[in-house]
């Protein structure tokens, strides 16, 4: 029986280790202990089986029916966790996030089958946060453009905007936003914070300044979303919002691509009201490589990699095993999503 401090006897402790030996795993992350082998072989010498995902790219609803049936712990990555694929599941007692949105994971669904959900906070913070200010100096800088010029042969000097001075605006203010702040403050950036869900005393603390949203989006130079992917922020930056943008101030994306009305987008850039974008998340991954947006320069594009350095997987793959395992051995792991669903264990 999971129990916070509780005191589990010598018979339930081996009744838990013995559901552990049988239990079979699916983890599907591709990056998955690419860069630390033991995470693979400690899961492996613990349970009974485990599947990892050969087809290359995060997994849709079709895909993981065919694969959970007879799964008792998940190791997931940005793959489509709906609800058909919970009831495809039986045996599931726990689906562990490799990372920290769980946008794509129907909690409710989980939780009224007594599934426990797990991610793994504050570990690709900082790796999130560089990838950021790098795509902000590629588009200000147009380092992306150049770079591609210098190499075919021209020797095209080409004026750009310095960032030294410039006021940022950080939509959102959780563990990526204060680490994106942090790194912009040293280049002599004013930053701007919209967050309803921080309380205003946290701006002392980072040195940013509060702004409703309308006042962020007419200040700000550029403007970096850091925010979930909800029912209620899904096409958040639509033409309303980027109408509301100071004229020629950049765009970048290192959420999730729902938050971004596509169309929308692409009309700001082509009219110049939005002078560049950088995005690192699609609504569909891998996206349509004729996606109009690729034809233009003023856009750089990312595979989903801001997570992806050497570090941040390491730590995300070790959470990730240690929140899976500790649940199937009835414990309670250490970052749980959903705390209510103790209630049905």
């Amino acid at each position: 029986m999971i129990g916070g401090n509780a005191t589990i006897s010598l018979e339930n402790s081996k009744e838990m280790a013995n559901i552990l030996k049988q239990s079979v795993i699916l983890v599907t992350p591709k990056s998955y202990g690419a860069n630390d082998p033991s995470l693979k072989t400690e899961l492996e010498n613990q349970v009974s089986k485990v599947s990892y995902n050969n087809l290359g790219r995060s997994l849709n609803e079709d895909d993981l029916i065919s694969m959970v049936p007879e799964v008792d712990g998940f190791i997931a990555g940005l793959d489509y966790i709906t609800k058909k694929v919970i009831q495809a599941a039986p045996r599931l007692k726990v689906i562990s996030r490799y990372g920290v949105g769980v946008d794509r994971v129907d909690i409710d669904a989980a939780t009224s089958r007594g599934i426990i959900v797990t991610n793994t906070p504050g570990t690709n913070s900082a790796s999130v946060a560089e990838l950021t200010i790098g795509l902000i100096l590629a588009l200000l800088r147009k380092i992306c453009q150049l770079n591609q010029s210098t190499k075919s042969g021209r020797w095209a000097l080409e004026n750009s905007i310095s960032l030294k001075n410039k006021r940022m605006g950080l939509i959102g203010f959780g563990a990526i936003g204060k680490e994106t702040a942090l790194r912009l403050q040293p280049f002599g950036c004013t930053v701007l914070v919209c967050d309803p869900f921080i309380p205003p005393s946290v701006q002392k603390d980072y040195s940013v300044i509060f702004r409703d949203l309308e006042s962020l989006l007419s200040e700000s130079d550029v403007i970096s979303l850091h925010m979930p992917a909800t029912r209620e922020t899904e096409k958040f930056v639509n033409a309303t919002f980027l109408s509301k943008m100071k004229k020629g101030a950049f765009l970048i994306n290192t959420a999730r691509g729902e938050l971004l009305d596509h169309d929308a987008v692409l009309n700001a850039l082509e009219s110049g009201q939005l002078a560049g974008l950088a995005i690192d998340a699609f609504d569909q991954e891998p996206p349509n490589l004729q996606d109009p947006l690729f034809a233009l320069e003023q856009v750089i594009a990312t595979p989903h990699c801001g997570s992806h350095t050497d570090e941040a997987m390491n730590s995300m793959g070790r959470m990730a095993l240690e929140n899976c395992l500790a649940s199937l051995r009835g414990e309670i792991p250490a970052h749980i999503v959903n705390p209510e669903v103790l209630q049905k264990k």
